[in-house]
Parts: structure tokens; C-alpha cells; sequence
């Protein structure tokens, strides 16, 4: 049974930092999309970004966390990371992992496999 458990949510004030870790279990995921999206409070989910499988990964992110966000994975644990910098009050939302793409383009991708959510809150 594949699970994505997401970890490092939590509140933060407006230009901080926070890190986010999303371990898959169940399957590798190596050679597939990994992908963070988030869901602002009676907002649709909405895409972050994706980084590619395989041993040249690419990344794409939406454009209202260009440069501020970036996203990482260690195949070796299964994990993909999102490490956001400079954050504002409009990031505040819950940020869900997802894995193995199963179609859509690059920016608006379709996941096969989904995580529970973790919260992050940023404050004025």
C-alpha cells in the first residue's frame, strides 16, 4: 500500500523560512514525478511545483513561488523535500505531496498518489 506522509508544517512570520519533507512508502518512486500543490482556505489546490524522475530530473514550479521555492529528492530515502524561502502571507494554505504523474503538462500536472496534508501558516 503506497502512503505519502508530509512533515514541517507549521506557523511562520512573513519572510521566513520553512523546509518540507514528504516520505513515500510502498513503492519506489525514482524514476516518476514527484510534486507538492497546496490548498488556501476555500481556495481549489492549486500547483507548486514538480521535479522529474530519473537521473536528470527537471524541475517546474508555479509562478508565484518562482524563485522563492524549491523542491529537492533523495531517491535513495524516497523522500522529495520543499524548501520555501521568503515566505508571505498568501503561501498560508495546506501543502500536499503527490507522486507518480499520470498526465496534464508540466505546470498543471495530474498525480496518481496523494498525501494527508500538512499546514503551514504565515503570519503578518
Amino acid at each position: 500500500q503506497v502512503q505519502l506522509t508530509e512533515v514541517g508544517g507549521g506557523l511562520v512570520q512573513a519572510g521566513g523560512s520553512l523546509r518540507l519533507s514528504c516520505t513515500a512508502s510502498g513503492r519506489s518512486f525514482s524514476f516518476t514525478s514527484m510534486a507538492w500543490f497546496r490548498q488556501g482556505a476555500g481556495q481549489e489546490r492549486e500547483f507548486v511545483g514538480q521535479i522529474t524522475g530519473g537521473s536528470i530530473t527537471n524541475t517546474y514550479y508555479a509562478d508565484s513561488v518562482k524563485g522563492r521555492f524549491t523542491i529537492s529528492r533523495d531517491n535513495a530515502k524516497n523522500t522529495v523535500d520543499l524548501q520555501m524561502n521568503s515566505l508571505q502571507v498568501e503561501d498560508t494554505a495546506v501543502y500536499f505531496c503527490a507522486a507518480e504523474w499520470i498526465g496534464g503538462s508540466a505546470k498543471s500536472p495530474q498525480f496518481r498518489y496523494w498525501g494527508q496534508g500538512t499546514q503551514v501558516t504565515v503570519s503578518a
